[in-house]
């Protein structure tokens, strides 16, 4: 079984008082995607809050604070019980998730450290990014942190930028390689392959006239990449979240221009599993993009489509197994 956080949410019936049952390094931000640089500083934490007999924390929002004070979230790279998942496997022991909303955003800065960070979540050790800001207007920094760290009894702390060769790990970098339809630099930022959520409903059943039935995914929130044809694995997720591996597959993301209807926009996201065979509807499953196989795109039969499809599950196999 996975190792997982305990997910904690706040708002503001929530807030007052003390949520922690005991001291805590605490880590704040974001944390779209878990991607490596996020990885390096919760293992920082994990080890400081060891080292000191506290327990290791993260302070997290949602929704997105730019869906209230910016121009809108960007898109999403992974879940929220995805990110807290991810977290527990790093050894995070608690992942606090504060509700995002007009009445959090006017807080003050030294509310939201004096009542939240400290008062709800008993920090004594506070690690935050270099352009951290926080507070109404974004009024507190780096500087106003050390200040109230210095006056309330907690450390303020910066984690360090970590990169590879090819720059800083960030949520933007992973985004742009998933727009580009880039999975290898997506999962070189990521730590693992780019991920979509979803439900299996019923669509209508193509896939198996031509012989490829394919688990239909609705739900999906993650954010997708270029329509094409991919190679995936497969993970079922039980009514916990608990991931179990189903199967490899090939996808299509995109509208279907050969078997839709003239002009059809609907999007859809399909995978034929390889060597599976059983009732899906109702399952939530999780694909793992390992590789952009081709651009999706219109073919002048059914029968041109049928021996693509093959074509492309040949070439899936090759990508997913070897050989």
């Amino acid at each position: 079984m996975t190792r997982r956080a305990i997910l904690v949410p706040i708002d503001d019936a929530t807030s007052a008082g003390s949520l922690a049952s005991g001291e805590c390094a605490l880590v704040i931000g974001n944390f779209d995607g878990v991607h490596r640089g996020h990885q390096a500083v919760l293992h920082q934490v994990v080890a400081e809050a060891r080292a000191l007999g506290l327990a290791s924390s993260v302070l997290t929002f949602d929704p997105h604070p730019a869906v209230v004070v910016g121009a809108g979230a960007p898109p999403l790279l992974a879940r929220m019980d995805r990110r807290v998942e991810l977290m527990g496997a790093i050894g995070i022991e608690r992942a606090y998730v504060r509700r995002f909303d007009a009445s959090f955003a006017s807080w003050t800065a030294e509310r939201f450290v004096r009542d939240l960070v400290v008062e709800a979540l008993r920090a004594r050790v506070v690690v935050v990014g270099h352009n951290f800001r926080f507070g109404s207007k974004r009024a507190g920094d780096l500087t106003l942190l050390r200040e109230l760290g210095a006056a309330l009894g907690f450390e303020a702390r910066v984690h360090p930028v970590a990169s590879d060769a090819h720059g800083p790990f960030s949520s933007t970098r992973a985004r742009e390689a998933i727009a580009a339809g880039e999975l290898e630099e997506a999962a070189r930022v990521l730590g693992r392959p780019h991920e979509l959520s979803g439900v299996v409903v019923r669509g209508d059943e193509r896939g198996r006239a031509l012989g490829f039935p394919t688990a239909n995914l609705d739900d999906v929130t993650e954010m997708l990449p270029p329509h094409g044809v991919y190679a995936v694995k497969v993970d079922d997720l039980d009514a916990q979240g608990e991931a179990r591996p189903l199967a490899e597959g090939v996808t299509n993301v995109g509208v279907r221009p050969t078997v839709a209807a003239a002009g059809g926009t609907k999007r859809t996201i399909e995978t034929f599993l390889f060597d599976f065979a059983g009732d899906l509807y109702g399952r939530r499953l999780r694909l793992h993009l390992v590789a952009r196989l081709r651009d999706e795109r219109r073919f002048g039969s059914l029968d041109e489509l049928k021996a693509q499809i093959a074509r492309d599950v040949a070439q899936a196999r090759k990508v997913l197994f070897g050989g």
